[in-house]
């Protein structure tokens, strides 16, 4: 009698949805809006205190938009286009996080969310066609569908070094940045990492700190950001332009504002060429990136040539020409690992109080209760940041106990590299939809693509009684295939980087993004669903 009790307890104690969503993030907000557009009784499930994903976790002085702040804005809805102001170019985290706030808020959007509730396991229950899930705070819900917006950048990743909990000081990853403000005024600072954060980073931290050290690997090729404040004029032109802004988007390659020029690069002369680059160079954001000569992604001695001419740049902003060369990146082509925009990064190496140390030179050894050691010295600090990434696109989906059919897990199923259908769904896992931004995109514009998408499935499905969608393993050889051509030539292969997950110990080299460009997914996308899911197994 008594075990019978207990069975009905932990019974009534499982929550029932239609649809559950992993993450409140920019794809996950959107995703449950349309859930909800279809009358569903939708959940999300996430592992913070609130909404905002990435602009939730990642609240590091400097961190901020590299795509235009009216670029990455939702377009769905008229009336938030216009009732939210943008007051930067490039806007920071608390004006991102706030954004996703007042989202979410119009559209009532958080009684349907379960904050704190990290996802510890999804189990496929094949005779019942559901998910059970269990949170790692106990929490128990079964549903229909399963979608996961865990995001690209999410899973932190904290290098393989000895000693990090030996460190006395104050600690973190630039991704678990403390909710109280950090003071570093007077303080001996060290960052390991190099990377896009910590280039949004340093340059904050460097105002006020006592000594800042900064632990290199490797140089980038980091590009002027150009931010500046939207004016009420310039305000209102962006409300009045968002057709046209979306429009631009829509057209091009990665769906930023920018897109690669045409012309191959040894069709101009090298006056006429200097001259382009000197134009580019000049314009905010992404253009010196995404507005260059299309071939410098594929051919090396084009990108060599665009190459020299921003390492020229940046050594004209070190007084210390030594310096200057640990600064400038020489083994990897430019866009070959992502372009980091700063604001006054370089200059911060001209500071007395700031010190670069070359890892690559002089390796660290283990970190001490009083800071670092490497090979040639110990760096005694206050403070130690960690701007050490992220175990990209599969690295928070693999964390948790996904287990599909025959309880494979997902983990195991992707042991040699990603294997998914359209980026949406890997066989074997029936009614898992994922929508990390596994495409080369401007994020929210396809993110926006891809939730449409999987609404327009869901709905199809409960339109046609039918229960169940499955990739079928053939649809998924030949989109993995298809999607591992798309990379044969592409500068992308030849460098070690987050984009080919080579910067976690034991992960497969492989391209992680779908590199088709935006407008391509889009088309297969749409395709597919208009031949009645063709690929998927529907029952």
């Amino acid at each position: 009698m008594a075990q019978a009790q207990r069975e009905m307890a932990a019974a009534a104690a499982v929550e029932a949805v239609d649809v559950v969503i992993i993450g409140a993030g920019v794809s996950g907000l959107y995703q449950l809006y349309k859930m909800r557009e279809l009358g569903l009784n939708a959940r999300i499930l996430e592992a913070g205190g609130g909404v905002g994903g990435t602009w939730y976790w990642n609240r590091y002085p400097g961190a901020r938009f590299d795509s235009e702040s009216y670029s990455y804005a939702y377009s769905f809805s008229e009336e938030l286009l216009q009732e939210w102001n943008w007051t930067e170019h490039y806007s920071g985290q608390p004006e991102n996080e706030r954004y996703l706030n007042f989202m979410a808020d119009k559209f009532k959007l958080k009684p349907h969310i379960h904050f704190n509730a990290r996802l510890k396991s999804a189990v496929y229950d094949e005779g019942a066609n559901r998910w059970d899930l269990e949170t790692e705070t106990g929490e128990h819900l079964r549903t229909q569908f399963l979608i996961s917006a865990v995001g690209i950048l999410s899973a932190t990743h904290m290098p393989k070094i000895a000693g990090i909990e030996r460190f006395k000081g104050k600690s973190f990853h630039t991704s678990r940045w403390p909710h109280e403000p950090v003071d570093f005024a007077g303080k001996r600072v060290g960052i390991i990492g190099s990377g896009a954060t910590a280039v949004q980073l340093i340059p904050e931290i460097a105002k006020n700190v006592g000594h800042l050290t900064v632990f290199q690997r490797t140089a980038n090729y980091c590009c002027p950001l150009r931010n500046a404040k939207i004016d009420d004029e310039t305000q209102a032109k962006i409300k009045a332009d968002y057709p046209e802004i979306f429009r631009r988007c829509h057209s091009t390659f990665a769906a930023f504002m920018q897109e690669f020029d045409p012309r191959k690069t040894f069709d101009l002369s090298r006056e006429e060429r200097y001259a382009f680059y000197e134009e580019i160079w000049a314009q905010p954001g992404f253009t010196k990136w995404f507005g260059c000569f299309h071939d410098i992604m594929i051919d090396s001695a084009a990108n060599e040539d665009y190459a020299e001419f921003v390492r020229n740049k940046i050594r004209a902003r070190i007084k210390d020409p030594v310096l200057a060369e640990k600064l400038v990146p020489k083994d990897h082509p430019f866009g070959a690992k992502r372009i980091p925009m700063e604001t006054n990064y370089y200059e911060v190496y001209n500071q007395d109080n700031v010190l670069l140390v070359d890892v690559r030179a002089d390796p660290i050894e283990q970190i001490t209760e009083k800071g670092v050691k490497t090979g040639q010295a110990e760096y005694e600090f206050d403070i130690l940041i960690y701007a050490t990434g992220f175990d990209a696109i599969t690295g928070e989906l693999t964390r948790i106990d996904i287990r599909g059919v025959g309880g494979e897990s997902l983990k195991a199923r992707w042991a040699d590299g990603p294997r998914t259908y359209l980026t949406l769904q890997t066989a074997g896992f029936p009614n898992f939809f994922i929508v990390n931004g596994a495409v080369f995109c401007n994020f929210t514009r396809c993110a926006e693509v891809v939730a449409e998408w999987v609404s327009g499935c869901i709905g199809y499905l409960r339109d046609q009684n039918l229960q169940r969608i499955e990739a079928t393993p053939e649809a998924e050889e030949a989109w993995t295939e298809h999607a591992e051509s798309l990379t044969e030539g592409m500068i992308f292969t030849k460098t070690d980087s987050w984009f080919m997950g080579t910067n976690v110990d034991g992960k497969k080299r492989t391209f992680l993004f779908y590199a088709g460009g935006a407008p391509a997914f889009r088309e297969k996308c749409a395709e597919v669903a208009a031949q009645g899911y063709a690929g998927f197994r529907l029952s």
